[in-house]
């Protein structure tokens, strides 16, 4: 299959290096020289411009960092212009659910299928092809999308029409975010009974208060190493998650508070 891939950096690199493995002929975008050098490196074709991605391409992949670039990616060049009549759009961005649905919109008018399918886990999970990717689309579009999303993913869980990957992603993000909160919280607690934070994150992992977020923060030493290493990604999908509970008029109660714990610079639009 040819596939179109924008967005080859720390998260999309190893999906293309995965593709490539799997047989696929891969496109991917590269604006600079530096840039080419490391698509071919992945074993791909580096390309210079949008619509190249897109030519006689039965999938394209968009895996930036923000829904801004999305929308300029997708929406503001040729890119769609340039795909053919029955090929998929695969969005793995976090974001707005609004912008998976005006994309799918805008992509009907030229028979083009669009998913959105935001991942959980790194690019560990990605070289051992076990990346979760929460999917919204039609039945037709994943089923176009699942031959690309499985050199890299498992499970692959369609969670209904688009948009509602992202729906799912960002609750799962903001309820990640606040357990994040409650560890911030028990390490304090432990500091002030005496217990340093190593101890404490070790031994937790063979108790009751097991978690995965308690696993990663534990995996990285502390919770300002955890912050240094991911910090940024988890404040742009709080504030995701709570500009889009502002915009559908639902609060998100102690959730928020919790996650306040944690990152109490991310502002608060709920």
């Amino acid at each position: 299959m040819r596939i179109g891939f924008i967005g080859a950096g720390r998260m999309g690199a190893p999906m293309v290096r995965r593709l490539v493995g799997a047989g696929h002929e891969v496109r991917a975008l590269g604006r600079s020289g530096d840039a080419r050098r490391r698509v071919t490196e992945l074993g791909a074709d580096p390309v210079s411009f949008t619509a190249a991605v897109g030519t006689e391409a039965a999938a394209v992949v968009v895996c930036v960092f923000t829904d801004d670039q999305v929308r300029a990616v997708c929406l503001d060049t040729p890119l769609l212009a340039s795909m053919p009549g029955g090929s998929v759009l695969i969005v793995h961005t976090t974001g707005s659910p609004r912008t998976a649905e005006d994309l799918a919109t805008q992509a009907a008018t030229r028979d083009i299928r669009v998913v959105d399918a935001p991942v959980s886990g790194g690019p560990p999970d990605i070289d051992a092809g076990t990346l979760t990717l929460f999917v919204g689309g039609t039945e037709d579009a994943v089923t176009r999308a699942r031959p690309v999303l499985e050199c890299y993913g498992g499970p692959v869980l369609p969670v209904g029409p688009v948009g509602s990957g992202q729906r799912v992603k960002l609750v799962n993000n903001a309820l990640f975010a606040a357990q994040l909160g409650l560890i911030t919280e028990a390490v304090r607690l432990a500091t002030r009974l005496g217990i340093d934070e190593a101890t404490l994150l070790s031994a937790l992992q063979h108790a009751s208060g097991a978690s995965r977020a308690a696993a990663t923060v534990a995996a990285k030493g502390s919770v300002t190493a955890f912050n240094a290493s991911v910090g940024e990604f988890i404040r742009k999908d709080v504030a995701a998650v709570r500009a889009l509970a502002a915009e559908l008029g639902a609060t998100m109660g102690t959730l928020d508070s919790a996650i306040s714990a944690q990152f109490p610079d991310t502002e608060r639009k709920s």
